[in-house]
């Protein structure tokens, strides 16, 4: 049997990162846009006298979504280690586009009533699981797919592809709110991004069918009870994946959902000002993925993963509380939060691959990280605007530094894997 090194022998670098990753970009798109432009679209599916009840009532849509992410784990991961990955990254991009299509016709409460958030919540429980079996099976791809060598070269381009997602629903918003009212926006504005994104799930998957699929899949025996089998014979590896999970997830929502709102919400920043800072932010980050991947196959994984960790620990809370309205302070923060972060996203997807066999490595990265994203990232928004609302924001900012310690502790027992054939690990 082949291995996937040899595949790489009659299919390019480009085409193995671009089959791994196209479909990834579509999926953070219509994943992000949901939080980004919920300020606009809130009221119309929870009329209400208060705005933060209407924006908590659709925050807490947003946890919904998150709590599919296990099952899309579970379930989809699965499928992945049992029928290829290509099989997978096609079914959940199909999904996540049906969400986002959902949710743009969607009439609004005014005409509908009830069924209006009803629909809301299908779309998004729909997403949720699309985009619980996204990550595991794009990361397990890439890292199949990889020479031992270039193994955190390739895993930076999940991020790097996830962030051009983020990026083009940042600039939408920057672009829409520059060029429409607030009362356009809420009017019909914000279907703009959902529509654009379920069209964008057809580019996708037709992208994707063209891709190679991962020899390692097919030629391990299939575990019978892929959960009963991680449990019992990989506990220390899914107890790694959890805590890898708890400062990461923390980064990703604070400084690319929550710092632009809060900017608006709390500090009072005009809407422009603070997407056009967390665009530009992300532009760095995305930029930085590859250089540090490539980084990683040269000197290892942990010297990125302790200094990312430490960081955090040390410079997260007064960074945060630094922050006021202008343009230059929150593009500070913003680069703050994302380049250390990336330090971790870059070798993050590969990371998770090392940990697990071929034979349950989509399911034992998709389990225990979906569970942890849902727990944490699933509530931050949803918590954060509330205890912003009563000036308590300072509990959460502590609970990300108590985090950062657990996270750094993961980071400092993992053994190193780098320049380690995959199936050897």
């Amino acid at each position: 049997m082949k291995n996937s090194t040899s595949k790489l022998e009659n299919v390019s670098q480009k085409k193995v990162i671009l089959a791994g990753t196209v479909g990834n970009a579509v999926e953070w798109f219509d994943w992000t846009i949901y939080a980004t432009f919920a300020v606009f679209f809130a009221k119309q599916f929870f009329p209400s006298t208060d705005p933060t009840a209407s924006l908590l009532a659709t925050f807490a849509i947003f946890a919904v979504g998150f709590f599919m992410r296990p099952l899309g784990g579970i379930v989809l991961g699965i499928f992945s280690d049992r029928y290829g990955r290509k099989a997978a990254l096609a079914a959940t991009i199909m999904m996540m586009a049906g969400g986002s299509l959902m949710i743009g016709l969607s009439p609004t409460y005014e005409v509908i009533g009830i069924f209006a958030p009803i629909i809301l919540v299908l779309a998004r429980l729909l997403q949720g699981l699309s985009l619980g079996g996204e990550f595991a099976s794009a990361a397990t791809y890439l890292s199949e797919m990889a020479p031992k060598e270039k193994r955190g070269f390739y895993s930076s381009f999940m991020f790097f592809s996830a962030a051009i997602g983020i990026l083009m629903a940042s600039s939408l918003a920057w672009l829409l709110t520059t060029i429409l009212t607030e009362q356009q926006m809420s009017d019909y504005g914000w279907r703009i991004p959902f529509l654009l994104g379920a069209l964008g799930g057809l580019v996708g998957m037709w992208i994707r069918r063209s891709v190679p699929d991962s020899e390692m899949t097919h030629a391990k025996e299939k575990v019978k009870n892929p959960l009963i089998f991680l449990i019992k014979n990989h506990p220390k590896e899914t107890l790694r994946i959890v805590g890898i999970s708890i400062l990461t997830t923390f980064a990703f929502y604070i400084f690319i959902v929550y710092v632009p709102s809060y900017a608006i919400k709390a500090l009072g920043a005009e809407p422009k000002v603070a997407f056009a800072a967390n665009t530009i932010a992300l532009v760095v980050f995305m930029l930085c993925q590859p250089v540090f991947g490539w980084l990683s196959d040269k000197i290892g994984r942990k010297p990125q993963l302790i200094v990312f960790a430490v960081g955090y620990l040390l410079f997260f809370y007064p960074i945060i509380k630094w922050m006021d309205s202008s343009f230059s302070s929150i593009l500070l923060v913003e680069i703050f939060g994302l380049l250390l972060y990336a330090l971790y996203t870059s070798i993050g997807p590969t990371l998770m691959s090392e940990q697990f066999p071929t034979e349950v490595r989509a399911v034992g990265i998709g389990a225990p990280y979906n569970l942890m994203v849902a727990l944490l990232g699933g509530t931050t928004p949803y918590i954060l605007t509330w205890l912003q609302s009563i000036g308590k924001q300072d509990y959460f900012y502590f609970l990300v530094i108590i985090g950062a310690a657990l996270t750094l502790l993961t980071f400092i027992k993992i053994p190193e894997t780098v320049g380690k054939k995959l199936e050897d690990i």
